[in-house]
């Protein structure tokens, strides 16, 4: 098999590219069918933009809106309005429907492939599936989110002893109610935790904790959601009734917080492979499509891998940065009050500290005019036609 750009990963930074390239692209994607992922699913104003010219709407899908941000520890709280407004949808719903928009637009799409070996060192690069077939590309992009293509393995971060975890729920009538529009961060000891509305009456709980706290817990789930249960009421109150929709939860360690990639000439590096924020700004579905607009226009324009890398330091390189360093003060225990009581005194200073871990919107709206906005939106659930095969 042959093909102009192979592109590895069907999350949202793979799926937007194959959009854009259509018939030039081939995408590759290791789940057979709808999955979902450790991620927050929270889409910041400038997801929903990106997210928009694709003629993908968050809000016609069923998610749901959010304005305000709460942040909780202890008998704590505070409540500020957020400088936009943002989205919660479920990855398994948005990565499907961005996978379906991929293929309407002439991407061959391929589900149950993970690569193997990637060998990109000359002007034809080779690819070995784990069918054992082999495919050839004049170029690559590395879309694999948090996961490592063996061989083409991220260095470390800033902040690299986080693990996550990640659920979906069904609140009680009353805690869903008050989630209403809002996303909340609740804080302990070693960690912190986002809780949030998504689509069809759900709820997702994304915890992340520092590796030696998760130890001295035993490493058990239910212990260290009994702790942050503990050093956060809020998160009790919300959880005590709940209907939690999975066994067990998705875990992730190792995340890379703050890494940002250096410049590669031999492949392209989208989302998570390019620049890792932590979880808590909301903005990693944001910088994940923009590095997807941003490699479409370089890619059409014959330039290099470390083209886009350039552009993406310049873009969110300084705000990765800062936003890790937030992420290495909110898991300390001592500082989670004041940060909390500052929220309070100080609101404007989050709506301040939200924009500056966001994509600027000088480039923001240089990546969308590149591409300008297409007609039309992709119907919600219960509107839209079968989806086209991914195979």
């Amino acid at each position: 098999m042959s093909g102009d750009v192979c592109i590895v990963g069907g999350g949202l930074a793979g799926a937007a590219l194959a959009a854009r390239l259509g018939s030039r692209a081939t995408l590759l994607e290791r789940e057979a069918g709808p999955h979902d992922k450790v991620c927050g699913e929270f889409l910041s104003r400038e997801a929903v933009l990106h997210l928009r010219a694709l003629a993908v709407d968050p809000l016609a899908l069923g998610g749901h809106p959010i304005g305000r941000v709460r942040l909780a520890t202890g008998r704590a709280q505070a409540e500020v309005a957020l400088p936009f407004e943002g989205v919660g949808l479920s990855r398994r719903l948005l990565d499907e429907v961005l996978l379906r928009r991929a293929a309407s637009s002439g991407a061959r799409i391929q589900r149950g492939q993970a690569v193997t070996a990637l060998l990109a060192t000359g002007p034809v690069q080779m690819l070995r599936l784990q069918d054992g077939r082999a495919l050839r590309a004049a170029q690559t992009v590395l879309a694999t989110g948090k996961h490592d293509v063996r061989g083409w393995r991220r260095g470390r971060g800033r902040q690299n002893d986080l693990v996550g975890f990640k659920l979906h729920l069904r609140p009680a009538p009353s805690e869903h109610a008050a989630l209403d529009g809002v996303v909340e961060l609740m804080l302990f000891r070693g960690g912190y935790a986002g809780l949030q509305r998504i689509e069809a009456g759900q709820a997702t709980l994304c915890l992340l904790i520092r590796r030696q706290r998760l130890v001295e817990l035993g490493g058990r789930w239910s212990a260290v959601l009994a702790a942050a249960c503990e050093d956060a009421p809020l998160l009790a109150r919300r959880l005590a009734e709940a209907e939690i929709l999975h066994r067990r939860p998705l875990s992730i360690a190792g995340i890379p917080y703050g890494y940002v990639a250096p410049a590669d000439s031999a492949v392209w590096r989208l989302g998570d492979q390019s620049a890792v924020i932590p979880s808590f700004t909301g903005d990693g579905m944001s910088i994940a499509l923009h590095s997807a607009a941003l490699a479409a226009t370089l890619l059409g324009r014959g330039a290099r891998p470390d083209a886009l890398q350039a552009a993406m330091c310049r873009d969110v390189g300084i705000r990765v940065v800062a936003a890790t360093m937030l992420s290495l003060c909110g898991v300390r225990r001592p500082l989670q009050p004041l940060a909390v009581l500052a929220a309070r005194l100080l609101p404007v200073l989050v709506a301040e500290l939200a924009a500056a871990t966001r994509v600027p919107d000088r480039a923001l709206q240089a990546a969308l005019a590149a591409h300008g906005r297409r007609p039309g939106l992709c119907p919600g659930p219960a509107g839209a036609a079968g989806p086209r095969p991914l195979s």
